[in-house]
């Protein structure tokens, strides 16, 4: 499974998001949410999408910055320019993305419905985290629950056609 993005509309899939501008020449943060974290980086055209409007950009220059990274896009030649990107969504075309390791990639299992093997309701994947120990859906429903993505003795089945998260988890917990 791939770490990956904060939202996704037909045919793009968010892997990261531009921080603030470093420096006086045009480059910017970058927090990738990709696994490993520069993996971002393969991808050479960015759609960014943020309030100072959206277009795509060519991925000029990477550089290791702390424990960070900056990079330069094209069109970005001075600090103004970078600050106004600053939040702005990077993005790829899904068609552009290499297949998922298990069939779908965390952006496809947000809004399905988690159902436990009794039937019982648990609500919508709102979101999916890395914890260290295991990955965890975030789950919300009438209550927000964290469900440990441990497969298949929690997450029994990931049914995208129907929409479902199948899994072996008490509603109590």
């Amino acid at each position: 499974m791939t770490a990956g993005a904060a939202t996704a509309d037909a045919g793009r899939v968010v892997l990261g998001r531009l921080g603030s501008p470093f420096g006086v020449k045009g480059w910017i943060r970058v927090q990738p949410h990709t696994r490993p974290p520069d993996q971002l980086f393969e991808y050479r055209h960015w759609d960014i999408d943020g309030p100072a409007g959206s277009g795509r950009r060519s991925l000029e220059a990477v550089q290791a910055q702390g424990k960070g990274w900056v990079v330069r896009l094209s069109g970005i030649a001075d600090r103004e320019a970078a600050a106004a990107l600053t939040g702005a969504w990077i993005s790829v075309p899904r068609a552009a993305l290499p297949p998922a390791d298990e069939g779908y990639y965390w952006i496809d299992l947000v809004g399905l419905r988690v159902v436990g093997i009794d039937g019982f309701e648990f609500g919508r994947v709102d979101a999916l985290m890395e914890t260290g120990a295991n990955d965890v859906l975030v789950v919300k429903g009438e209550e927000e629950r964290l469900i440990p993505f441990i497969r298949p003795d929690v997450v029994r089945r990931v049914d995208l056609t129907a929409g479902v998260v199948e899994v072996d988890w008490d509603p109590d917990f």
